[in-house]
């Protein structure tokens, strides 16, 4: 089984991009969120200048569990992704099975950020999204779908979004396979293409002719 890693800052399409690429691979594919290993408690010291708790930082994640379950999906066992309420801000006690199908997209902000699930990943995208778009993109889901107010999805962008995007997520782009600049139908198959390949792709060796060796004078 092959790991696709596709990596991004919040907003920039990474659930939407995986979906789409997911429906462009002709073979079952399951989706591994990152999102969904969020730390049940953060550590203390994870905070603002302002005491707020940082959720757009490395530290924020629980990378034992994720580790772990990625290398069970490599070694062919399902596991039980955890459900994150961003709401309430806590893990619940519920979980999704993920299936090791022969291909799992892995998708997350910092999905490129840790080099032993690197290691694991075949092939790995990076979706670099004008930060305009991401943050309106952002500003739209966290008010509509997650409870948020106006005003604590801007304090939150410029206290912990846009620094550690600056930091900690920009840099991941040297990991990356493919860097794409949006989450298009064009760019979705030209990965899948690349995903197919893996698997359908015959390679040919070309016969090694021997050459006859010539006695010594």
């Amino acid at each position: 089984m092959h790991i696709i890693s596709i990596c991004g800052g919040s907003g920039s399409g990474k659930t939407t991009f995986a979906d789409k690429v997911r429906k462009s691979v002709d073979m079952e594919v399951s989706i591994l969120h990152m999102d969904s290993y969020y730390l049940p408690k953060l550590p203390k010291d994870l905070k603002t200048s302002t005491g707020k708790p940082n959720f757009d930082h490395p530290d924020a994640f629980d990378w034992d569990l994720l580790q772990k379950h990625i290398q069970d999906l490599k070694n062919g066992k399902a596991v039980k992704s955890p459900h994150y309420d961003f709401k309430k801000n806590a893990r619940l006690k519920t979980s999704s099975l993920i299936q090791p199908t022969k291909v799992v997209l892995f998708e997350g902000i910092f999905s490129l950020y840790d080099e032993e699930i690197r290691k694991m990943c075949d092939i790995t995208a990076f979706l670099h999204v004008e930060a305009d778009i991401r943050f309106i993109r952002r500003l739209h889901r966290d008010v509509e779908e997650r409870g948020r107010s106006l005003d604590s999805v801007i304090t939150q962008y410029y206290e912990t979004v846009r620094p550690m995007y600056q930091k900690y997520l920009e840099p991941q782009r040297q990991y990356a396979d493919f860097i794409v600049g949006e989450e298009t139908d064009i760019a979705a198959s030209i990965l899948a293409a690349k995903v197919n390949q893996l698997f359908h792709a015959k390679e040919v060796a070309a016969p090694v002719k021997k050459k006859n060796k010539k006695g010594k004078k």
